[in-house]
């Protein structure tokens, strides 16, 4: 894959060339001289098979992922979550060491250490890092999803965007059977207040415990608002807002 350059931008094949608008620009690449058909059939193709098969299950169940946790990431995301996930949850297959080649899978690579490992501390929106945000140290309940900061002072635990007036914070504990697709997710009230120097403590507590089998994942989101006139505004539409998978059990 090259990226064009030249002033003229064309999409489309021409000869051997197939031109195209992509996220970094237009790029160009050689038209394959491979049918679908041979890499479907022909024996010499057989790990290009088992590579597209185990690469179509991690884009699955990183598709899973996030449809099921829809209410906490649709304004805190980047550009390139989807495939950024793919790449994680196609490490996690790696961790199904059981499976044949071709057939590994997520959910049998959640069920080691190394493939919740490899999960674990996923953020969402790459440009507001968890860590880089939330400048105070939070404990997690795993019976329950509930979330404390005893001792939170926004306007010193935060790196808050210029033209933040207010945050909101919270949880989520989910419930996912990634072999099944079988999910359940349970958010805490949304604890909102304003940038400021008052202590103020936070405890956020997901409203139930999911049900379900599979795996159970704790989430923390952390948005920022500009008031104005006493409306309290998605500042620049999400883009500072941070989202964590904070634990994976």
């Amino acid at each position: 894959m090259a990226k064009l350059k030249s002033f003229i931008k064309i999409e489309g094949t021409l000869d051997d060339l197939t031109f195209y608008k992509g996220k970094e620009g237009y790029l160009v690449k050689t038209k394959s001289g491979v049918s679908a058909k041979r890499i479907k059939n022909d024996p010499a193709f057989a790990r290009t098979r088992e590579n597209g098969a185990e690469f179509g299950q991690a884009a699955t169940s990183g598709k899973q992922l996030r449809r099921a946790i829809l209410a906490l990431l649709t304004d805190a995301k980047d550009d390139l979550v989807t495939s950024r996930l793919t790449q994680t949850m196609t490490k996690v297959k790696n961790a199904d060491t059981t499976s044949p080649r071709g057939e590994r899978k997520v959910a049998i690579g959640l069920t080691t250490a190394q493939g919740k490992l490899t999960l674990n501390g996923f953020n969402f929106n790459e440009n507001a890092i968890l860590s880089s945000v939330l400048l105070s140290d939070y404990t997690l309940n795993t019976a329950t999803g509930e979330i404390d900061i005893p001792d939170f002072i926004p306007q010193q635990n935060l790196d808050a965007p210029e033209g933040a007036t207010h945050v909101s914070l919270e949880a989520g504990f989910l419930n996912i059977d990634f072999a099944t697709d079988d999910k359940d997710l349970q958010l805490s009230p949304i604890f909102n207040t304003a940038i400021n120097n008052t202590i103020t403590p936070v405890a956020l507590t997901p409203v139930g415990v999911p049900s379900g089998s599979g795996n159970a994942l704790y989430f923390l989101k952390v948005a920022f608002f500009q008031e104005i006139n006493g409306i309290q505004y998605a500042l620049n539409n999400g883009a500072f807002n941070a989202l964590q998978l904070i634990e994976v059990l």
